[in-house]
Parts: structure tokens; C-alpha cells; sequence
């Protein structure tokens, strides 16, 4: 832990000297510096692997140095020499576990053998391979139905597990298969595919290098996406326009000093400045600044008539609405200045190629897809899709989550998708739509989900509403993990529980046929291998495929799948996804060339699969005004600088100057003095849910208040400590994400201890 004060404002730029120390730091925590070096200088490398951490994608001229602080975080404890071995759990019952924290979970190290929990010494004990995935297929082949199992799906997972798994669940017979999309960028794809026909982004990194203005909404790339710095750099040198909206003030946004820039590591540098102009909406206004925008450019005449006429459908009537659109409505839930909104809006006209990014502060709000869609119709006025330098950019999270969906792990599969699997692995595959993410933890409080498998994750603890999701879980007659590392998951379990333990993307994957690689799709829609250097922390481990191929064989014996045949050669799975999966044919080929492949984006062309084979103008009238409590805030959940998702590395924020500390809340100074509140001082954060005049109120005790620049009536705070408020019954209209982003709150005084 951190010896410097509480609270130390950071002035410096991100990245630099500081991003070398934090790093160094990783390595020597995990014991592992020289093998942690030699490890990570085969890092997202074309003969070495993709990092475990954020989906950016890799350049193809790649120098020595291709990963981040946060990678470096990410690979070191993967390769960490500590382990988690039988006889700590013998030593520790579930319940002592229980009673620490996430970063004590992650800090002992790699799982080493199959666990199952005993309930009667409350421990986990060894089980061997054969009868854990004896004791699985038991338990799924013994329920009333296939839907009552739920299979969920981390983003890390390769293409190949991804592939088997969803063919495996819906060989057995359900589309039970929510997923980490469900509850991150969700309404991306359910906003883009109405709009463009496709559910991804249509821009790649060279389009970075040709854009004239990039804008970024809701995404604070410094912490959850380090490497895009380093593009984000290079186009500001060239005097590219970066337009920055995000209630807080991030230092990522604001200056960068590379560390592989000799330049940039000077004693006194200061980086070079990344937003040429940084605007700080309310949370949950971005709808309308992207709504002003779009008002500006129209009532300017600056619209692109050719492609509108030639490529898009609905524009008079978007027209007609952002005219009418009125200002005052417009600054006040943008919490912006029209000047302001003028000043941005004159920035995107005088730009010919425009990139319009964002992240998780535009998806979980509860209305993520109406925001995205006027992303995409201020894109459509100025034709800044299908040019050089220019489209919508979605930029994803974790490392594979694009390529898991791409695998079909939704729960709601096409009719194309499902005549194509069980075409070519002769069976039917059901229909009926399975569970998302919400309607699992529902089914499985309610007593209708019994057996939750999770290819990877940390469920319990990524999910919202915390105290509702643990108590589902332990409502299942079985909870099974496949995991690298611990987690709070396996200390909320079912009535019996697995841990499954899998190599790390560093290590090797020796099968039959000989060290394999997997597959990989960044946030751009690149497609590459992925092959380990490391030896596997355990002799017991499996890969993810292997697990998935091993349970299935058990629990579907009579499969005219070649389960596990398909894992003596990765090869040959590969040859089957080519056959199932559109844009996939000549798989093993293609992703053998440099840098893998592109999968074809039709939007780069200027075609748009949607129903009439044009992109939509959308409109999408302001919220009426709610006449909400005064005395309500608004609260949105961020990550620290030293975690990954749920995987905490350490209690330091360094960018937001907090050290050795995670129960905060960032509040503004004109907030401190109108509710009667000093910068340092305890506080229970209380969130207020109305649903249909039924008031529920959930509670999280101790945050201390820290003065921040972040907008009045607006706070941010760390999850998962603030999940448990977020109901379940909060989320995105029609994508269903968790509305983490925008929680109605009240601020209390903590209790004296």
C-alpha cells in the first residue's frame, strides 16, 4: 500500500516515469521481474499473445515494446509466481475467506487443481478432472429441462472455447448464454445494428491517422484503454482535433508522455496535450450534446446532401426534431453553455473525417441506445461513415468480448446462425431466446435457474444489484468456475460448487497434436493468434477449450460431435467455425498472415444491411423533465487506475491523486457546501430506485467525500463497492444494461463507528 497522503492532487501527464515505476512495481510484487520481462516482450507480437487485458487493437509494424502499464498489471499476475494450492484451502474455510477483500483474493495467485466445495467442513477439497466433469454432467442431465442451466461467458474466452461452448450449451439444449456484453456495450450493438446493419464499429487504426477531428465520449482511456494514448498522441502532433466529454476531468485526456519517446521522458516534460478542448457534461447528458450538435450542423447547412440522398433514410424528419430541438432544454440537460455546444459543433463541421468514440459512460445509462443512435446521425449528416479517417469507433473493454459474440454467445441467436451450426454439426438447436445477464440472476433467485456455469469472470461481483445477485447464486443446487485465479465468485456458491482451473493466455497450450494457438478479435474487428511462452503454473491445468470439450463428452454421450478430436488440433476447430461463421472462410489461412485479418465490415463500403438497405436517421426527443428530489445527486461507477475490471491490483488511483484508498467519492465543491458536507468527511451513499411509485432505497457505508472537478449534482465513485446500488430493475432501454452509470442518490453522514 501507498505511503504518500490520502488525497495528493497528480499534475504530472499520464503515462512517463510514473507508468515505468507502477510497472516495475507489478513485476516485483508477483516476484516475477526477469521472467515478467521476457514474458511481456512477447506481448501482442505476431509470434506471441494477445493480452489478457483491454480489446485495443495491435499495430501490424510492431516495435519491441507493445503493452501498457495496465497490461504490464495484467500479464504479472497471470505469470505470478504464487500459488493457490490444495493445502491453502485446507488451511482457509470459505467463510474466513469471505471476510477479505477482492485484492487479498487476487494477491494469493494461480489456482493449481480442480476444487470442489465440502460442505460439511466448509473448505474446498481436491476433486480430480474425470469426477468434477462426472459431477457436472450429473447434475445438468438430472434437471427438469435445459433452461434450467445458464452458461455465462467472459470476454476473455478465445474464439475457439467460445465456439465450442455456445455449441455445447446448445447441443444440450438451451440459448441460456448471457455474457459480459450484457452488461458493458450491449446497446452498441442493439443501437448500431438498427442504424449501420452492423453491431461493431466500421473504423481501424489507420483511420486514426487520417482523421482531422476525434471525439470521445464517456471513456477515460488513460486507465481502461492506455495504448489508444499513444494514437490518440500521435494524432494531436499532427494537429488533429481531440474533443474530450466527460464529467470528470482525466488526466489521460488531458496530457500523455510516452514512455517509449525518449522525447517525451525528459526531466521536466510535459508530455504533449491530447484534448485540444475538454467539455464536462452532466452525467447522462450526452444525448443531448449529441443532440445540439446535430442541431448545429443542420440549422448551418452543413450537412452532406449527396451521401444523406444516397445512403441513409429518415433524414427530413431527424431534421424536423433537431430544429425544434430548443436550447434551453438543451443546456440543462447537457449541463452545458450553447457557446460551448456551438464551439464543439463548429469543431466537427470544419473537420472532413471525423472519429466518434465511446465507452461504458455513454452504454450504462438508461438511454444508451437513443445516444449512440444520435451519435450515428451526427455521423450520417456529414457522411463520416465509410470514408478514410472517419466512422463510429465503440471501444471495448475486454480482450475478446467482440470475437465471443462474434462466436454466437448471445442469447438471442439468428435464424441464419442457427441454420448454419446445426447444419454443419447435424442437430436442431433451439429457438427460444435464453436468458441475458438480468434475467439470469432473476431466474436463478426465483428458483428457475439451478446450475450456473461460468466460462470465466468474476459473476458475483461484476454483476449489480450485489446483495439480490449473491443471494441467487447461492439459491443454485450448483455454481461452476473456470478460473485462472480466486474470486469472490467461488466464496458465493451453490450447494455444491466447482473451481475449474485453465491456462493464462501466457501460458502453453500443449495438446496432442502440439503446442496450439487460439484466436483472438480486438475492438476493431482484427482477427490474430495467440500462442503462450510461459510453462503452465500447474501440470493440472486444462485450457478453456479442453474444458469445454471434456464437460461436454460427458454430458452428451450420444453427440455426433467429435469433442474431443476437435482439441488434439485447434486447427480443426478453426475448420469448423470457417463453416459456421460468416466472414470466416479460409480461416486457418488467412490468420496465419501478418497481423491476422479484418473481418468485413460493410459499412467501410458504404453499404448498410439494415431493412432497406440504408442507414437510419433516428430521432430520439429529450427526456421530459422529472421534477426530481433536489436533494438527489447523481452517481456514476468508474474504475481505479489499479484495477482491471473486477480484479483489483492495489488501492492507488494515481491520475485522480487518490493512494491507498477505495471507498471514496468524488464530489464537487459547490456539492460539499449546499449539502453541508467537508472535502475528507464519511459518508453512507444511499441510492433511491422509483418503480412504479414503490420507493426502494439500497445503502453503501463509509465513502469518504473527495473534492473533484465533476459538475454539480454529480458524483463518482469506484465499483464494485457501489454496485449493490444498482437494481436490477435499473438498465438500458431495450439493451438492458445495468444503468451503473446513472444512480439517483442521497448523501448521508456515516454513522459513528
Amino acid at each position: 500500500m501507498s505511503q504518500r497522503k490520502p488525497i495528493d492532487v497528480y499534475l504530472k501527464p499520464a503515462g512517463g516515469w510514473d507508468a515505468l515505476k507502477s510497472s516495475w512495481h507489478a513485476l516485483h510484487e508477483q516476484q516475477v521481474v526477469m521472467k515478467g520481462a521476457s514474458t511481456l516482450l512477447r506481448t501482442n507480437q505476431p509470434a506471441g499473445f494477445d493480452c489478457p487485458g483491454c480489446a485495443w487493437p495491435d499495430r501490424n509494424k510492431h516495435s519491441t515494446f507493445e503493452f501498457c502499464e495496465n497490461g504490464v498489471k495484467a500479464v504479472a499476475n497471470e505469470a505470478t509466481s504464487k500459488r493457490v494450492t490444495r493445502e491453502f484451502f485446507a488451511a482457509h474455510t470459505v467463510a474466513e475467506l469471505a471476510q477479505h477483500d477482492d485484492h487479498f483474493l487476487e494477491a494469493q495467485g494461480r489456482l493449481t487443481e480442480p476444487m470442489q466445495y465440502d460442505a460439511d467442513s466448509d473448505r474446498y477439497v481436491p476433486i480430480g478432472w474425470d469426477a468434477a466433469f462426472a459431477t457436472i454432467a450429473t447434475a445438468l442431465n438430472a434437471l427438469a429441462s435445459p433452461d434450467e442451466a445458464i452458461f455465462y461467458t467472459s470476454g476473455r474466452a478465445s474464439n475457439e472455447a467460445a465456439f465450442l461452448y455456445q455449441l455445447f450449451v446448445r447441443e444440450y439444449g438451451t440459448n441460456n448464454l448471457p455474457d459480459c456484453s450484457n452488461m458493458c456495450h450491449e446497446p452498441s450493438g442493439v443501437a448500431l445494428t438498427e442504424q449501420f446493419g452492423s453491431g461493431k464499429g466500421s473504423v481501424l487504426l489507420e483511420d486514426f491517422e487520417l482523421a482531422e477531428a476525434i471525439f470521445i465520449f464517456g471513456q477515460n482511456p488513460g486507465t481502461n484503454h492506455p495504448r489508444m494514448l499513444g494514437e490518440l498522441r500521435e494524432a494531436a502532433k499532427r494537429g488533429c482535433r481531440i474533443v474530450a466529454f466527460n464529467p470528470l476531468r482525466e488526466r489521460g485526456l488531458e496530457r500523455f508522455a510516452n514512455p517509449q519517446v525518449p522525447a517525451d521522458m525528459l526531466p521536466g516534460g510535459q508530455g504533449v496535450r491530447i484534448a485540444s478542448d475538454y467539455f464536462q457534461p452532466r452525467i447522462g447528458g450526452d444525448l443531448a450534446v449529441a443532440m445540439a450538435l446535430a442541431k448545429v450542423v443542420v440549422e448551418r447547412d452543413a450537412v452532406d446532401r449527396e451521401f444523406i440522398a444516397a445512403h441513409t433514410r429518415g433524414f427530413d424528419a431527424f431534421a424536423a426534431s433537431v430544429r425544434a430541438a430548443r436550447w434551453d432544454e438543451l443546456e440543462r440537460e447537457s449541463g452545458l453553455t450553447r457557446a460551448q455546444l456551438e464551439h464543439a459543433a463548429q469543431i466537427y463541421i470544419d473537420s472532413n473525417a471525423s472519429i466518434l468514440c465511446w465507452g461504458m459512460g455513454i452504454t450504462q445509462h438508461h438511454r444508451s441506445v437513443a445516444t449512440i443512435q444520435m451519435l450515428g446521425n451526427l455521423l450520417l449528416l456529414r457522411g463520416n461513415v465509410g470514408k478514410p479517417g472517419a466512422g463510429p469507433c465503440p471501444v471495448r473493454g475486454h480482450s475478446n468480448v467482440q470475437g465471443d459474440r462474434t462466436m454466437g454467445i448471445y442469447e438471442k441467436p439468428t435464424d441464419a446462425f442457427l441454420d448454419s451450426l446445426g447444419a454443419e454439426f447435424g442437430f436442431a438447436p433451439p429457438r427460444a431466446h435464453g436468458f441475458d445477464t438480468l434475467d439470469a440472476i432473476a431466474a436463478m433467485r426465483d428458483g428457475r435457474g439451478k446450475v450456473f456455469f461460468a466460462l470465466g469472470g468474476n459473476f458475483a461481483t461484476a454483476t449489480p444489484d450485489t446483495a439480490q445477485t449473491q443471494a441467487a447464486l447461492r439459491n443454485c443446487e450448483l455454481t461452476v468456475h473456470v478460473s485462472t485465479k480466486l474470486n469472490r465468485s467461488h466464496l458465493v456458491h451453490g450447494r455444491s460448487a466447482l473451481i475449474l482451473p485453465c491456462l493464462g493466455r501466457t501460458e502453453i497450450d500443449l495438446q496432442a497434436a502440439g503446442p496450439q494457438a487460439v484466436t483472438v478479435e480486438d475492438s476493431m474487428s482484427m482477427v490474430h493468434l495467440s500462442a503462450g511462452m510461459n510453462a503452465p503454473a500447474s501440470e493440472m491445468l486444462l485450457s478453456e477449450p479442453a474444458i469445454v470439450a471434456r464437460l461436454a463428452a460427458a454430458t452428451l454421450p450420444r453427440s455426433r460431435t467429435p469433442w474431443l478430436a476437435l482439441v488434439e488440433d485447434y486447427d480443426r476447430i478453426r475448420d469448423r467455425i470457417a463453416r459456421v461463421v460468416d466472414g470466416f472462410e479460409g480461416f486457418n489461412q488467412r490468420v496465419r498472415t501478418a497481423g491476422g485479418f479484418h473481418l468485413h465490415h460493410p459499412n467501410r463500403e458504404r453499404a448498410f444491411p439494415t431493412r432497406d438497405a440504408a442507414a437510419q436517421f433516428f430521432v430520439h426527443p429529450l427526456a421530459a423533465a422529472t421534477g426530481m428530489d433536489a436533494a438527489l445527486l447523481t452517481l456514476m461507477t468508474v474504475r481505479s487506475h489499479d484495477q482491471y475490471n473486477t480484479t483489483v491490483y492495489g488501492f492507488d488511483d494515481r491520475y485522480r491523486g487518490v493512494h491507498g484508498l477505495r471507498r471514496v467519492c468524488f464530489i464537487s465543491r459547490e456539492d460539499l457546501q449546499r449539502h453541508g458536507f467537508a472535502d475528507g468527511e464519511l459518508v453512507d451513499i444511499v441510492s433511491v430506485w422509483n418503480e412504479g411509485g414503490r420507493v426502494q432505497e439500497r445503502e453503501v457505508h463509509g465513502f469518504r467525500l473527495v473534492e473533484y472537478d465533476i459538475p454539480a449534482g454529480c458524483l463518482a465513485a469506484y465499483f464494485p463497492e457501489t454496485n449493490p446500488l444498482v437494481p436490477l430493475e435499473s438498465y438500458a432501454e431495450r439493451a438492458r444494461t445495468p444503468a451503473s452509470k446513472s444512480i439517483p442518490v442521497r448523501l448521508r453522514k456515516a454513522a459513528a463507528p
